[in-house]
């Protein structure tokens, strides 16, 4: 990395832009400035580092400037400044090949750690070339176990069973079983997703889990109390309808979107699959163990 690191800073905003430079440069940026998306394309002969930009500023915004820079450098990382309120701008900035976004305001120190970040990826044309997206290893949405969620439990497992039969899906054969369908209702609305841990807690009898005397855990735990319960079970929850037992719509996930924010999503919400979306329409599912197989062609 170079001693110093040249920011260019977009916004129409004079006060801000004059404040944050002076506060940059204190860092020990040396920092740009422009206050539309034409100046700021004239700005890049003079081969900034970083580009922090505004969405919203007036004749050519933020989105639109951006998407020049991309096309003219697209190895100089962007990071994008919004209001409150915008975060589907925000989105649709990071799908352009924007680096990250802040909201305003923010504190200044934050801003001089993402450019720093910044300046540690690797340039776009370097590596990350034959990075996959998510639409590259998810389940399409018609090759995924469906059910309505006036199904049974019956029709249930037995879909999943079948999942788990080998399958052709991204032009290779899909390693192991979906493990979950998706459950929707008569109007073709996502209600929800099925999963086998659902299957395991719904057998669980209520008095499993209710308060009891602790002289009743020797009994509780002899082989004869357990005798016969998986069956009784199993057999007691077949014609109840999918709908009751299953777990809450998953995360959803832009198909564009880079692996690594589906690992970090799938991480800090503590879930083994999110939903992909495309126009506002279900493209299909990404699971844990997509990503999984993906660091393995990675490494080979």
């Amino acid at each position: 990395m170079k001693d110093k690191i040249k920011v260019l800073m977009v916004d129409d905003e004079v006060q801000f832009r004059e404040t944050t430079k002076k506060i940059l440069n204190k860092k020990g940026f040396e920092t740009l400035m422009a206050a539309t998306g034409l100046e700021a394309l004239a700005q890049l002969a003079n081969e900034p580092d970083v580009v922090v930009l505004d969405i919203r500023m007036p004749g050519m915004d933020g989105n639109e400037t951006l998407a020049e820079i991309k096309r003219k450098k697209p190895a100089i990382p962007v990071i994008m400044l919004t209001g409150h309120g915008e975060g589907e701008l925000a989105k649709k900035a990071l799908a352009q090949g924007a680096f990250d976004f802040l909201s305003k305001p923010f504190d200044v120190e934050a801003l001089a750690m993402r450019i720093l970040d910044a300046c540690k990826q690797p340039a776009a044309d370097e590596t990350g070339k034959d990075e996959h997206r998510v639409r590259d290893v998810m389940i399409p949405v018609e090759g995924y176990t469906k059910l309505l969620e006036n199904q049974t439990v019956a029709e249930g497992i037995m879909a999943l069973r079948d999942s788990f039969s080998p399958q052709i899906h991204t032009c290779s054969i899909m390693e192991t079983g979906h493990r979950s369908l998706l459950v929707f209702d008569d109007g073709g609305d996502l209600k929800g997703i099925l999963a086998i841990i659902d299957l395991l807690e719904a057998i669980m009898p209520a008095y499993l889990s209710a308060p009891k005397p602790s002289t009743a855990d020797s009994l509780q735990y002899s082989p004869m109390f357990w005798t016969g319960m998986f069956t009784r079970e199993v057999s007691r929850l077949a014609d109840t309808p999918v709908g009751q037992l299953m777990s809450p719509t998953p995360p959803t996930i832009d198909a564009d979107a880079n692996l690594m924010e589906a690992a970090y999503l799938m991480v800090k919400n503590q879930c083994r699959r999110m939903v992909v979306m495309e126009n506002d329409r279900i493209a299909g599912v990404i699971r844990e163990q997509d990503l999984f197989f993906e660091m393995e062609r990675v490494l080979r």
